[in-house]
């Protein structure tokens, strides 16, 4: 098989592609830095490693599997590649970590007062950070997607003595450390008990704009809401209705719709929000974990067996 590798070209190290070389010795890898080598190479490629997009499916004759460096994926669901029957693999199960670790980062900011602290460089606010900080134990929180995400910070909830309710589309198994998973038509239930809410749901044409004013007007007074997953899943106009009319307490934010954030968004220096600029996908880790589930679906792939982190085309996740 014909594998082209265009992912993170530059921190891919020697041993990590040795470690796909020595998969198989019928493999031929081929390494796609520009553009243009791309497309000049993908023709008889069987598998891309890395970035795609809809050139490089125009261009493909005989590709048969992709697998995509990053978790999401809703950007290359064009109806034609949705439509035909190349498979897509992502790295969901593998990103779960240290978007779990940007989420507690976050929601630890506005907790506690960090981000007021930054933003106004003043002794004079203590006593007001001080009344206005809250402590997480025997609160609730509330898991939009129970996916590698959602997982990772359940898991991360139980060292602050949380409670853990989550929503997810898909039948699950529950964790030991989550008290309750309910289908989405409880999505509104969901709001109503959660002290903070977390966004770890993949963006689709169902949860875009997911947290709309209703939904706002369902959560619980005083919550707090994060999201490092997409943007577009939360209504910004809503969302800044929401905190002028405190309808919650605080946003810890590391995407937005759009992206970049404008520069006068009135999000940047609101007292209750805490804004990264899409850095939770940032891990020394995280390369070799891709790596790892690459080199495990090429022997899968090889043997004929169902691969890991497949994608349903139709759903979106």
């Amino acid at each position: 098989m014909k594998i082209m590798m265009n992912a993170n070209l530059d921190e891919l190290t020697e041993e990590q592609m040795q470690r796909v070389q020595t998969v198989s010795e019928n493999n031929e890898i081929i390494v796609a830095r520009t553009r243009e080598e791309q497309l000049a190479l993908v023709g008889d490629v069987d598998i891309i490693f890395g970035s795609f997009s809809r050139p490089l499916f125009e261009a493909a004759r005989q590709l048969k599997w992709v697998q995509t460096e990053g978790a999401g994926i809703d950007n290359l669901l064009f109806s034609e590649f949705v439509e035909s029957p190349i498979i897509l693999t992502s790295a969901k199960g593998t990103v779960g970590p240290h978007l779990a670790d940007h989420t507690w980062a976050l929601l630890l900011g506005l907790l506690r007062g960090v981000g007021r602290a930054v933003r106004e460089r003043t002794w004079d606010n203590r006593m007001s950070i001080r009344r206005e900080s809250w402590e997480l134990g025997g609160a609730t929180l509330g898991i939009v997607g129970l996916g590698g995400v959602g997982i990772e910070v359940a898991r991360r909830a139980g060292g602050f003595g949380m409670e853990v309710i989550a929503v997810d589309p898909e039948p699950l198994e529950k964790p030991d450390f989550v008290r309750e998973i309910w289908g989405t038509d409880r999505f509104y239930d969901l709001l109503e008990q959660s002290d903070v809410v977390s966004v770890c749901c993949p963006l689709t044409q169902r949860t875009r704009g997911l947290f709309d004013r209703e939904a706002f007007r369902h959560m619980k007074p005083g919550a707090l809401l994060v999201n490092v997953t997409r943007g577009p899943i939360i209504d910004g106009d809503a969302l800044l209705e929401a905190l002028e009319q405190g309808l919650i307490s605080g946003a810890g934010l590391d995407v937005t719709s759009p992206e970049p954030l404008p520069a006068d968004s009135p999000l940047w220096d609101h007292p209750h929000v805490i804004i990264t600029p899409h850095a939770s996908g940032g891990s020394p880790l995280r390369l070799d974990r891709t790596i790892d589930l690459f080199c495990e679906n090429l022997q899968r792939f090889s043997d004929g067996r169902e691969l890991l982190s497949v994608i349903d085309k139709q759903k979106g996740y």
